[in-house]
């Protein structure tokens, strides 16, 4: 049944991709299976072998030593104020983001990062005969998350194609960022955080080759990422990273507070006209997309509600609501939903991304603007993807 359930949720994706296809001659199959077999592999290991297993179990543990040290920061400058016994989100879950902030600063300083990311961009490479600089981006992006990835690439920005930039964009909003897998981890399994950064880089790229087709020329794909100019004081490097972690941490905590309130307004008009809440309305619209990826019959509407949310929201609102219910739902429910709501894929990201390319060049910014709902449409069609792959192992 779990072969049938990936055909479908397969087919979902390939049937809406190709209909908005830029050029549906051009889509190249071979790439597309290699990476969707490469993805089914990968996924395999991670869930159902013993390597895979103590991978993440480790990945896991290091995770929750980061959060730890962090919360221990945390604690000498606001010990007290909570109260015994309890949890504050935002203590315990954003502000120890600042110290993996500081962790990534300090890998990129001394090139460790770039060298992981350069490499495995480049054996993905041969895997799906796209671009080195669309296979660095879909790896860095994973790493780095979907605004800073940019800085990386700064200089190609004015380079590249109108489609070779959607490819790059699509991969950065299906990515997350590492700074805050340490949070995702204390909302979800992190056994799914882990799987979803990984089959979501080859993801995004299956679906730029369904929506987006295209070849390029050697000099083209010569167009390579470039090393930073100018390397800052190592502790300068350190204030820089502290402030761009505190940046992440108080921007995630406004954003929860204002879409969480808009949510619960939302909810409350919508009872008190229709006698019915926002998020089941949502839920209704998305079972049928839920049921396509594999969740059960009877959970479809459940797990629709909180994919849409995530979509119209944010994913930490939509993994906060989540993780209230995830006990009452089937193991294959909770691992679907989990992995679909690992990635940046929502309406905000629109504007961040959109953002962010345009503070680096004007002319592309306004090209990423033109196309910014198309590219919302690829990032979830990549993690219904995700998520339908996953559900094959559960």
């Amino acid at each position: 049944m779990n072969i049938v359930f990936l055909l479908t949720g397969f087919l979902l994706v390939f049937g809406i991709g190709y209909a908005v296809s830029h050029h549906r001659r051009g889509i190249r199959y071979k790439p597309i299976i290699a990476m969707l077999i490469t993805q089914l592999v990968l996924a395999f290991l991670l869930l159902n072998t013993g390597i895979g297993i103590d991978l993440i179990l480790f990945i896991s543990k290091a995770f929750d030593t980061l959060m730890k040290l962090g919360i221990s920061g945390v604690d000498f400058v606001f010990g007290g104020l909570e109260n015994a016994g309890k949890s504050t989100f935002f203590l315990d879950v954003l502000l120890p983001i600042i110290f993996i902030s500081v962790l990534i600063g300090i890998l990129n300083y001394f090139k460790i990062l770039p060298f992981l990311i350069r490499w495995t961009g480049l054996v993905l490479s041969k895997l799906n005969g796209m671009g080195k600089l669309e296979n660095y981006i879909a790896v860095s992006s994973a790493f780095l998350g979907q605004s800073e990835v940019f800085l990386t690439a700064k200089k190609q920005l004015g380079l590249v194609s109108g489609r070779r930039l959607y490819t790059l964009c699509t991969s950065a909003m299906s990515a997350v960022s590492i700074a805050i897998v340490g949070a995702y981890m204390t909302m979800l399994d992190p056994r799914y955080v882990v799987v979803a950064i990984v089959v979501n880089i080859l993801s995004a790229l299956i679906v730029a080759n369904i929506i987006n087709p295209y070849k390029l020329t050697e000099e083209e794909d010569l167009i390579e990422p470039q090393e930073e100019e100018k390397r800052p004081a190592f502790f300068q490097m350190i204030s820089e990273s502290i402030m761009d972690g505190l940046k992440v941490a108080v921007i995630v905590a406004a954003m929860l507070i204002g879409f969480i309130a808009l949510m619960n307004l939302i909810n409350e008009i919508f009872l008190l006209i229709f006698r019915i809440s926002f998020q089941d309305v949502l839920g209704y619209i998305f079972a049928p997309v839920a049921f396509l990826m594999g969740v059960p019959q009877p959970e479809i509407v459940s797990a629709g509600s909180v994919m849409a949310t995530k979509i119209v929201t944010n994913e930490f609102v939509a993994m906060l609501n989540f993780k209230d219910m995830a006990s009452s739902l089937s193991p294959k429910t909770v691992g679907i939903v989990s992995v679909f709501l690992v990635s940046f894929a929502n309406f905000g990201s629109i504007g961040i991304i959109t953002g962010s390319v345009k503070a680096l060049h004007e002319r592309q910014g306004d090209l990423v603007a033109k196309f910014g709902l198309k590219l919302l449409l690829g990032s979830t069609l990549a993690s219904v993807l995700s998520a339908t792959i996953v559900g094959v192992f559960l």
